[in-house]
C-alpha cells in the first residue's frame, strides 16, 4: 500500500530543508521522472522561490518533504502571474496526479479548474493562502490568517503612543491573500484610530521597487514617520532609502520600520535596534500536509479542513537572540 511509503516527518522536516539547494524561479513545471507506479504523484504549484526569503524557505520545506526517498513522484512549478498558475494546475491535472498542491497567486479565479481537479479525482490542498472558492473542492488548507498577522501589528503600532501616526504604505502583491489581509489590518486601524496614510504603492515583494517608492517619498517631500511594507524585503529596502537619505530609522529614531516574515536577518535589525517590528509567516507547512496525506491515502477523515498556524509578532524593545535563532528563517 503506498501509504506505508510515506516518512513519518514532522519532527524533522525544517532541518532536512536547510540541505536543498533553491529551485529557479518561474519557469514551466519540472518534476521526477520516476516510472514507480507506487509512489504517490504529487504536484506542487507555488510562488517564484526567488520572491522572497519567505519563498525561499517555503519551497527548500516543501522540496524535502515530497521526494521520492519518502514515497513521492513530485512535479513543481513556479509563478507569480494566477493564470499561468491556473494553466500549470490544468496540465498536472491532465498528467493525472493523485494531489495537487496549491500556493495561489491571487485569491480569485480557480473556481473552474478546481472543479476539473474534483472531476478528474486529483485532491487538492491548499497551502500558505487560502482562494475564494467553494471549500468543497479541496480537501484542506494549511495557511497564515494574514489579517490577524496585520491585526497584531496593529495592536503594536497603536501601543507606541506617537505623537502622530503618519504611514507610508508598501503593500505586496495586488490580490495575493498576504496583501490582502495585511492590507485590511492597516486600513482598519486607520479608520478606528484616525491615521493617516500619506502614500500607498505595490512593490511587489521587490526590495529594488521599495527602495524606489521610498526615495520618492522622500523627494516628493512625503511627510512620515512610519513605514508598514508588507514583507521583510520591502522593509529592507525601505530602509536601503532612508539610509541614503541620513534618515534615521529604528528605536527611538525619526522612522518607525514596520515588517513581515521573520527572516533570521531581519530579527537581527531588529535586535540591534534599526528596526522595531516584524510579524512572523511561519513557512514551514510540508510537516503539515504530510499528516493530510497521510491520513487520506489511509482511508481516515480529516479532523479539520483548515489548519491555522499559530504565529506571533516581534518588539526590538523585547526581542531576544535566542527569540532571532529559533524564529530567524
Amino acid at each position: 500500500m503506498r501509504f506505508g511509503k510515506i516518512l513519518s516527518l514532522a519532527a524533522g522536516i525544517t532541518v532536512m530543508a536547510s540541505a536543498v539547494g533553491c529551485a529557479s524561479g518561474e519557469g514551466a513545471p519540472s518534476g521526477s521522472s520516476s516510472d514507480n507506479a507506487d509512489l504517490i504523484k504529487v504536484a506542487i504549484i507555488n510562488n517564484d522561490p526567488n520572491e522572497s526569503g519567505y519563498r525561499t524557505a517555503n519551497n527548500n520545506d516543501l522540496k524535502a518533504a515530497f521526494s521520492e526517498e519518502n514515497g513521492f513522484d513530485a512535479s513543481f512549478a513556479y509563478s507569480l502571474r494566477n493564470e499561468e498558475q491556473i494553466n500549470y494546475a490544468q496540465k498536472y491535472i491532465q498528467d493525472e496526479v493523485d494531489y495537487l498542491l496549491l500556493s495561489a497567486a491571487d485569491t480569485s479565479g480557480w473556481e473552474p479548474v478546481l472543479r476539473d481537479a474534483k472531476d478528474a479525482g486529483v485532491k487538492v490542498i491548499l497551502f500558505d493562502r487560502i482562494i475564494d472558492a467553494d471549500e468543497s473542492l479541496y480537501e484542506a488548507c494549511v495557511v497564515s490568517d494574514m489579517l490577524r498577522e496585520g491585526e497584531m501589528a496593529m495592536e503594536w503600532l497603536s501601543k507606541q503612543d506617537l505623537d502622530e501616526y503618519k504611514i507610508l504604505h508598501i503593500q505586496g502583491v495586488i490580490g495575493s491573500a498576504a496583501q490582502k489581509g495585511r492590507s485590511e489590518a492597516l486600513d482598519n486601524a486607520v479608520k478606528a484610530n484616525g491615521w493617516e496614510v500619506v502614500a500607498e504603492q505595490t512593490a511587489e515583494w521587490s526590495t529594488e521597487k521599495a527602495q524606489q517608492i521610498v526615495q520618492a517619498a522622500i523627494n516628493s517631500d512625503k511627510d512620515f514617520n512610519i513605514i508598514y511594507a508588507e514583507n521583510d524585503d520591502m522593509a529592507k529596502g525601505a530602509a536601503a532609502a532612508l539610509d541614503k537619505a541620513n534618515i534615521s530609522h529604528g528605536v527611538g529614531k525619526d522612522v518607525v520600520i514596520m515588517g513581515f516574515d521573520c527572516n533570521k536577518w531581519a530579527l537581527e535589525e531588529l535586535l540591534a535596534g534599526r528596526w522595531n517590528y516584524d510579524g512572523q509567516c511561519d513557512p514551514y507547512q510540508a510537516s503539515y500536509i504530510l499528516d493530510i496525506i497521510n491520513t487520506l491515502e489511509s482511508g481516515g477523515t480529516l479532523p479539520d479542513k483548515k489548519i491555522t498556524i499559530e504565529e506571533k509578532g516581534f518588539d526590538a524593545a523585547t526581542i531576544t537572540q535566542d527569540d532571532v535563532e529559533k524564529y530567524g528563517i
